[in-house]
């Protein structure tokens, strides 16, 4: 694999967005953009991205938070995905400049790209398909299912693949319907995988506060994972 530094500035903030190749690839493969969870862009994130190269897409973990609040640890990326929770309006901005921002990189042909998401990723992900951004798909895991603030009509060009787990407390069931109406409503090609017995945060293996609802499910997680691959196959 080859990893790139793909640092960006969008006003005075600065973005450690990482790009990984694999070491053989079409000259322009397609791209798969990693959304990170709260804990802002990370080496679990990284470790997805790689995951993606061995199917010969070339990966970018994108930073949505900026250096400045990585610096400030856990607690200040918390507090910078409670805000965007906040303000989504402020958080489909951000989602812009970034996508602006990625999709000129020169070894990125912005005809072939889909974006993945995990929780807070998850539910930028959608936000990404909801404000008609031209990607290929979008692919929610355990993500907030909720519909911004801001209005939004029009065709949806993304196809759409949400995983959600069913015992997942941050989404619950009426979240789940409300998301297939709205998806319906605006003629998008949607996807939903429901998994029994599943938490939230069933992908991410450092994940264990069960009294919370927040769980790795290793089987789950392998399923959700070979989706995916099915799906970016049938994509590209």
């Amino acid at each position: 694999m080859t990893t790139v530094s793909l640092r960006r500035s969008i006003g005075d903030l600065t973005f450690d967005h990482v790009l990984i190749q694999p070491e053989e690839r079409e000259p322009s493969p397609a791209t798969v953009l990693v959304f990170h969870g709260m804990e802002g862009r990370s080496d679990a994130q990284l470790a997805i991205a790689e995951r993606l190269t061995q199917w010969g897409y070339q990966a970018i973990a994108v930073d949505l938070f900026g250096e400045a609040v990585s610096a400030g640890g856990a607690q200040r990326c918390a507090e910078e995905m409670t805000a965007f929770l906040g303000d989504r309006a402020a958080l489909a901005e951000r989602l812009s400049a970034v996508l602006a921002a990625l999709t000129a990189v020169p070894d990125v042909d912005r005809d072939a790209v889909a974006a993945i998401g995990f929780c807070f990723g998850g539910l930028c992900v959608l936000d990404v398909a909801r404000a008609g951004h031209p990607l290929r798909a979008v692919v929610s895991f355990h993500g907030l299912l909720t519909a911004p603030e801001w209005a939004a009509d029009g065709p949806v060009p993304a196809r759409v693949a949400v995983h959600h787990g069913w015992d997942d407390p941050l989404a619950p069931p009426e979240d789940v319907v409300a998301l297939g109406q709205e998806l319906t409503a605006r003629g998008a090609d949607w996807q939903l995988h429901a998994y029994g017995g599943a938490k939230h945060a069933f992908m991410a293996p450092f994940a264990d506060q069960p009294e919370r609802g927040i769980q790795y499910h290793p089987v789950v997680a392998e399923r959700a994972w070979r989706a995916l691959g099915d799906f970016l196959d049938q994509t590209f």
